[in-house]
């Protein structure tokens, strides 16, 4: 059903009211449902509209899309993308500032520890001893991730385990705010054999230190870029340091759309959200930030690649990793962050005036306020 913007909004007020315990009848998820593709058309027709306008718009195999330098767009998205996925290796739980916007806000001195002389991989803890017996049972990953927290909290405990991954042959990349690092580390870290390394730029609201460390490890680590969620705060931070974040000699940016759990919603409290899939909960501004700052780097030509790493991304991503997994046609673990639908986050675009529905429809008979009965 085509449900009006009126009527979605009277239905959601009345859903944000409900004790948490209540569950919805079938035909309230009905209009839910219809309330989200509603949504979620609007803000597709408009970003596509802003797609339009980028001249130099390219496709990774329908999974993703990018701009700029094909050479330079980062192999460890590529891995993710067309490879066996991210397999992400996690050692420190700790990290050494808070972001609005970090999945873990407001628990992070409740993280739990690896373990002492343990690292995680795949959910499994392993002794660094112990990586020979995985790579000797298990096929050689396309690609590692080293993430969770901030690995330069103690990143001298990761050289060996670079070192060994990298006589492997095992394309790693590593993930930092980059406050902590420093010349030596950086170079320890290319030693090892780290063959990419990504800056939360927008971590450091794109501070002075950071980008001269994305400088530094270009000196020493073969791809260097930056990775950040796309917050209006990093796209102004950003543009007032183009010129000398572009001079660093770093090789992509990857503009990953924000999306929101539990822990950080609260701090985006008001501003106009969709679902996307009935999965991710997104800012509206994030992708369509992402979106403007690509069209900029292709008319301006940048030497590098620009990624739209956003929710349609991260689909791709989930159904290319349950591919190489064996599993069945279509399965993926894309969901909701969210044990229970937020519907008071979805009031404030429902009572934007200047957001408006494609098309609507009358509620058929059975589905307005007074008349939904089962």
């Amino acid at each position: 059903m085509k449900i009006s913007k009126k009527d979605a909004l009277q239905w959601f007020e009345f859903f944000a009211m409900l004790p948490e315990e209540e569950e919805l009848m079938v035909k309230q998820q009905e209009i839910v449902y219809a309330t989200f593709a509603q949504i979620e058309e609007a803000i597709d027709h408009r970003n596509e509209k802003l797609m339009e306008d980028i001249e130099g718009l390219k496709t990774l195999e329908k999974r993703t899309l990018y701009v700029g330098n094909d050479e330079k767009f980062p192999r460890g998205c590529k891995s993710c993308l067309l490879g066996t996925g991210l397999n992400a290796i996690r050692k420190t739980n700790k990290c050494n500032i808070e972001c609005k916007f970090c999945y873990n806000y407001g628990e992070l001195n409740q993280i739990p520890p690896v373990g002492e002389g343990m690292w995680e991989i795949g959910g499994t803890k392993f002794y660094e001893k112990d990586i020979d017996l995985l790579l000797s049972v298990y096929r050689k990953p396309t690609g590692v991730s080293y993430v969770y927290l901030e690995p330069f909290m103690e990143i001298e405990k990761y050289y060996s385990i670079i070192s060994r991954f990298k006589e492997a042959k095992v394309y790693q990349h590593l993930y930092t705010n980059g406050l902590l690092a420093t010349e030596e580390t950086l170079k320890a870290l290319g030693e090892a054999g780290l063959d990419e390394i990504r800056f939360n730029l927008g971590a450091a609201n794109c501070a002075d230190q950071v980008i001269r460390n994305i400088k530094i490890a270009k000196k020493y680590i073969r791809t260097v870029g930056i990775e950040t969620p796309m917050t209006p705060e990093f796209f102004d931070a950003f543009m007032k340091k183009k010129e000398m974040i572009l001079d660093t000699g770093l090789d992509f940016i990857n503009c990953a759309e924000l999306h929101l759990n539990e822990n950080n919603i609260g701090n985006y409290e008001g501003e106009n959200m969709y679902i996307a899939r009935h999965g991710y909960i997104s800012p509206i501004w994030s992708r369509e930030l992402t979106l403007k700052f690509m069209k900029m780097a292709d008319e301006e030509k940048w030497d590098i690649a620009v990624h739209d790493c956003s929710n349609q991304t991260k689909f791709a991503r989930n159904l290319n990793l349950s591919s190489k997994e064996g599993k069945w046609f279509g399965a993926s673990n894309y969901s909701s962050e969210f044990t229970r639908i937020p519907f008071e986050a979805f009031l404030p675009i429902l009572r934007d005036d200047s957001f408006q529905f494609l098309t609507e429809e009358e509620l058929p008979m059975g589905y307005k306020a007074g008349e939904l009965f089962f």
